[in-house]
């Protein structure tokens, strides 16, 4: 029930100190150290687990529903009966501020619950003197539930949970660069769990392939990113498996023409800076009146200088490191090239001189067209405002990208709603951006993803349809 799992980069290069298949180190990214090793995943354990998974997975398909409800909510106290050991150990290696951390675990918990109370009941559609035709939703069977390394806990629960609640099985593979409170977690949770119904799987990319094509797993659903989520589907397709993949987002906020721009300065740095961007429904571009962003930029880059960013363990901290060397390397790399054609940086804009791999919230303003920090996902505490002259207009280059995970206007709520129905993504937002709830469904058009999570409508994603078509016969439409 322990080995270990690679999170959203299947084709991820080996790390220094790691091999294939062995023992993995996992770092400190506040200080750049490893500071545990995990003991990997070979592929013949990997093996066990998921013949375990597939033994496990009759019985727990066969389990009365209201009986599976009792166990998930056997999995929401338990893991509230950890929440500080557990918030620690995730700061530790995502580098998150204590806080957050306590908050992810302690939503994941609640998420068990809430998902406890979703229901799966048998419709009836057709009752009719010479036929009875019902539908019910069944599970598919062994579940690869593959996590990111952003909110390794929450987002693995938002498989897991529904996952187990519609039957099926489940193997969880955590990001390589967070699998310590993952492997906490499996352990926990097999605890309240029946044997082979949940399992924690340690490893790099390998292990990822492997697991993505095992002929055991019946469906693979991913969060991370978007050639991730390609190699998977490609690696999935195979054997026919389902998937589930929630990707990428390049979310822009549009400030809608008259909105008095200085209010929202703050509203928009933090929800841009969420996790120090290291999410996917962050705003990741802002978009403004030309007459009127400069004035906004200006007020978001005075909101920046007074971020307090450093180790997530001390509670001064608001913002912590990004998750490792690779993404740091890569958000400072978008912003020196953005400088380098002529953008300007109003806030922050280089890496800080310490140890860990911090990059300090930055805001820049004049990126030149084609720029990736506006047409890529960069994933970090950066974000560009872009002014523009027509909303439409504005709309369409928004449009231009190939995400389509969400998308938020602000300003005016009436003008927003006529306005609503042009950007193609999976939710707009009104003077809000990444609200993201456990009763509403979250996922994305495009280049986003495949499927949907949350609520009743990801719980259906871990079933399929099963119709039962009963022709009655002289007797039995006499007797009805």
């Amino acid at each position: 029930m322990n080995a270990r799992a690679a999170g959203p980069a299947v084709a991820a290069p080996i790390r220094p100190g790691a091999t294939p298949y062995g023992p993995m180190p996992v770092e400190n990214p506040a200080l750049g150290e490893v500071f545990a090793r995990t003991p990997g995943c070979t592929p013949e354990e990997l093996d066990r687990v998921l013949e375990g998974a597939a033994r496990a997975f009759p019985g727990w398909a066969a389990t009365p529903l209201e009986a599976r409800r009792e166990r998930l909510l056997s999995c929401e106290r338990a893991l509230l009966a950890v929440v500080g050991p557990m918030t620690e150990l995730l700061t530790r290696e995502q580098g998150k501020p204590l806080k957050h951390a306590r908050a992810e675990v302690g939503l994941a918990a609640e998420w068990f619950g809430h998902t406890a109370r979703l229901e799966l009941a048998p419709q009836r559609l057709v009752d009719e003197p010479a036929a009875r035709v019902g539908l019910e939703r069944v599970p598919h069977g062994v579940v690869a539930a593959i996590a990111p390394s952003n909110y390794p806990i929450l987002l693995a629960v938002c498989k897991i949970a529904p996952a187990l609640l519609a039957g099926n099985t489940v193997v969880l593979k955590p990001s390589p660069d967070t699998p310590l409170s993952s492997l906490m977690m499996g352990r926990i949770l097999s605890e309240v769990l029946p044997a082979g119904t949940f399992a924690v799987v340690d490893g790099g990319a390998e292990l990822g392939a492997r697991l993505t094509v095992h002929s055991a797993v019946r469906l693979v659903s991913f969060t991370g990113s978007v050639g991730a989520g390609r190699a998977i589907a490609r690696q999935a397709a195979t054997d026919l498996k389902r998937v589930v993949l929630e990707l990428g987002g390049n979310d822009p906020a549009v400030v809608l023409p008259g909105t008095d721009v200085v209010p929202l300065a703050r509203d928009l740095f933090t929800r841009a800076m969420t996790n120090s961007g290291q999410f996917c429904a962050a705003v990741k571009r802002v978009y403004a009146p030309r007459d009127r962003y400069r004035q906004l930029a200006e007020a978001m880059a005075a909101v920046a200088d007074s971020a307090v960013v450093g180790d997530g363990l001390d509670p001064a901290t608001e913002y912590g490191p990004l998750v490792s060397r690779a993404q740091l390397d890569r958000v400072a790399g978008m912003v020196d090239e953005a400088v380098g054609c002529g953008a300007r940086v109003l806030a922050g804009g280089h890496v800080l001189d310490r140890a860990g791999h911090f990059y300090p919230p930055t805001v820049v303003t004049g990126l030149p067209p084609g720029s990736r920090l506006e047409e890529e996902e960069q994933f970090g505490p950066v974000v560009p405002v872009i002014p523009y002259d027509d909303p439409e207009q504005v709309i369409a280059r928004a449009n231009a990208s190939p995400y389509g995970l969400g998308c938020s206007l602000w300003g005016d709520e009436d003008r927003a709603r006529a306005l609503a129905g042009r950007p193609e993504c999976g939710t707009v937002w009104i003077n809000t951006h990444g609200d993201l709830r456990h009763d509403v469904p979250f996922g994305g058009h495009r280049h986003s993803g495949i499927g949907v999570e949350y609520g009743a409508w990801g719980l259906n994603e871990y079933t399929q349809l099963k119709v039962h078509h009963i022709a009655l016969r002289q007797a039995d439409r006499e007797m009805s």
